[in-house]
């Protein structure tokens, strides 16, 4: 949408703004739905046509889809669902499902036939003020006898009872949406003994048009802070409109006008976050993370011990 000028640039923002304000369990009225029709219509069905016409649903995992691109694409007639699962599940554990009533935007939706799921307390990762976070554990024919000749790592994931462990900690929406909250073997603390959750804090940052990748650090520091990697084709619209340089993406970080707006999203998502979790300070890279590059997984995860040793000399100055 960002080389569109004039009518039809107002017709697509004007349509993002509608698929934004889309509700899965609300009929938001004879108007609304008018105008929806309109949006379906003359930009909504170019997407259904660039995945190829026919698509009912999209089914999507691996790393958490932002309910903003949920909700647009279900508004525009492409119903994403998204599920959870790991290699160890063969891989299914929960789906959202096409029924309305068995759909929540924000979850990974219901545990799937035969599967039991539960969710268990991990007593040391409570501190104070925080309550303990509760593991997602599974049960069901799906789930792998064990790692081949690896007993060690096999005992290491399954509970006394025989649950599969799953090392992501979550809570139950309307007590039947299974939703993750965090990863616990990725949770840190703060020299002053907190616990932060940075998948947490990244998946919400993310929301932002802004920002296409971030880290978030803090493990044994006095304060959390964060790489980002701008998402570069807003920057650059950004900058254009403000009529600023955008002959590199050094020059457009440079600009102050730039930083002002991410100090002000780095405020406004703040916000969502106890006092302890929130980002003091952050950096702005220019250049873009990739899993070619070593620094996302395949599954487009930060890899967190490359990003700690790559950007080691910039990570030490946020705390000086």
């Amino acid at each position: 949408g960002m080389e569109l000028t004039g009518f039809k640039r107002k017709l697509f923002f004007w349509s993002l703004e509608l698929g934004a304000k889309f509700e899965l369990h609300k009929n938001q009225g004879p108007m609304y739905n008018a105008k929806l029709a309109i949006a379906r219509k003359l930009v909504f069905s170019k997407w259904r046509e660039a995945l190829g016409g026919e698509v009912h649903a999209i089914v999507t995992g691996a790393a958490a889809i932002q309910p903003r691109l949920a909700t647009l694409f279900t508004a525009a007639g492409v119903d994403v669902l998204e599920g959870y699962g790991l290699t160890e599940t063969a891989p299914v554990l929960c789906c959202n499902r096409m029924e309305l009533e068995n759909r929540e935007i924000g979850t990974v939706g219901l545990p799937i036939p035969g599967v039991d799921i539960r969710l268990k307390e991990i007593p040391e990762t409570a501190t104070d003020g925080q309550p303990a976070k509760k593991e997602i554990q599974a049960k069901g024919p799906n789930i792998m006898l064990g790692y081949y000749n690896k007993e060690e790592a096999t005992r290491e994931v399954f509970t006394e009872d025989g649950w599969f462990r799953t090392g992501d900690a979550g809570e139950w929406v309307d007590g039947r949406f299974l939703k993750i909250t965090d990863r616990i073997k990725e949770l840190f603390k703060t020299s002053g003994g907190k616990y932060v959750a940075p998948q947490a804090l990244e998946n919400k940052f993310k929301e932002a048009s802004f920002i296409e990748q971030m880290a978030v650090i803090g493990n044994d520091r006095r304060f959390v802070s964060a790489l980002i990697v701008p998402s570069f084709t807003v920057v650059e619209d950004f900058c254009r409109q403000e009529g600023l340089d955008t002959s590199s993406k050094d020059i457009m970080l440079s600009h102050a006008r730039v930083r002002k707006a991410f100090d002000e999203l780095v405020e406004t998502y703040n916000a969502h976050f106890a006092h302890v979790e929130q980002i003091k300070k952050y950096e702005l890279l220019a250049e873009e993370w990739s899993p070619e590059s070593g620094e996302l997984t395949p599954t487009l995860k930060p890899k967190r011990r490359i990003i700690n040793e790559r950007y080691a000399d910039l990570i030490e100055a946020m705390y000086q």
